[in-house]
């Protein structure tokens, strides 16, 4: 019978590209990879890798089996985690890392009972961009993230819908662009865009920059001072341009392939890495009782 050591040892192997590789992020002897691996081939009664090369290549047996590792390893961890949360009280810090334009006084106006609840519980909570609020939920910065969600599962966080965002194209009044009556791809195109940027440069799937000319922001608070400021044309959250477009300081172009703007779900990511003690467990019990409708949490 194969052991979970086991399949560790295979996943690491696959992840870090070689025995010698995975034998020092394990910290022990490339023998006892070697050792671990041949005898999980024996166990399974299949051949994980070729070895006919020094770097060892996956078999096909080896490729379809890997994905099923990995998921076998996260389910023990998450295992591992509830055990140990059930033998927790409570912790004594949390953090939250929201996306900067979901941030508002009436999510926080949602957690605030939670300081009375656990008053000796140390809150903390990080404003960043979607990409950079998963990376830090995946490195167990953060036990809660509230994301722009792009539908594709991840094994190593639980996720759940917390309502959706619409998102609109603006531009400052006296931009050409808001002399048209409709307004295409090409037309956006012809003009400077203002496209919100991760850290690490990544854009949101929906915002992303098509024009030749664009200049970038990491929050989109900035991305609406530089659509004010007439430096281009932005896809922005409704409820950080609806003021200024009642004030007519901002137009909503009629863009022809979304008339109405873009809709995109808000989501909760929930770390696995770290027990899910009473906190974190209520805290995802308020979360699912609250939802992002009409562009504001109710």
């Amino acid at each position: 019978m194969y052991s979970f050591e086991q399949l560790k040892v295979f996943v690491a192997v696959c992840e870090y590209g070689s025995f010698s590789a995975a034998a020092r992020k394990l910290n022990r002897a490339q023998s006892g990879v070697s050792q671990a691996i041949s005898n999980l081939e024996i166990a399974i009664n299949q051949t994980l890798f070729s070895r006919e090369k020094n770097t060892p290549e996956l078999t096909e047996s080896g490729e379809a089996l890997l994905p099923i590792a990995r998921s076998i390893l996260h389910q023990q961890q998450y295992f591992d985690q509830k055990i140990d949360s059930l033998a927790n009280d409570y912790e004594h810090e949390l953090v939250i890392a929201v996306d900067e334009s979901l941030m508002s006084s009436a999510l926080l106006s949602i957690l605030t009972p939670l300081a009375t609840q656990y008053p000796i519980t140390n809150f903390e909570i990080i404003t960043a961009s979607t990409f950079d609020v998963e990376k830090l939920v995946r490195e167990e910065v953060a036990q809660i993230g509230i994301v722009y969600a792009d539908g594709e599962l991840r094994v190593d966080m639980d996720f759940f819908v917390m309502g959706q965002a619409r998102f609109l194209t603006v531009v400052a009044p006296d931009h050409a662009l808001a002399t048209l009556p409709i307004v295409k791809d090409s037309d956006l195109k012809a003009y400077r865009q203002c496209v919100h940027r991760s850290s690490d440069k990544q854009e949101l799937w929906f915002t992303y920059g098509i024009s030749t000319n664009v200049w970038y922001a990491n929050t989109h608070q900035n991305l609406v001072d530089m659509v004010l400021q007439g430096i281009g044309w932005s896809n922005l959250p409704e409820m950080l341009v609806k003021q200024p477009i009642q004030e007519q300081r901002m137009v909503a172009l009629p863009v022809a392939h979304e008339k109405s703007g873009w809709v995109t779900t808000v989501g909760c990511l929930v770390s696995r890495r770290h027990a899910n003690g009473p906190v974190l467990s209520e805290l995802v019990s308020v979360l699912q009782k609250h939802q992002f409708v009409n562009d504001h949490w109710q």
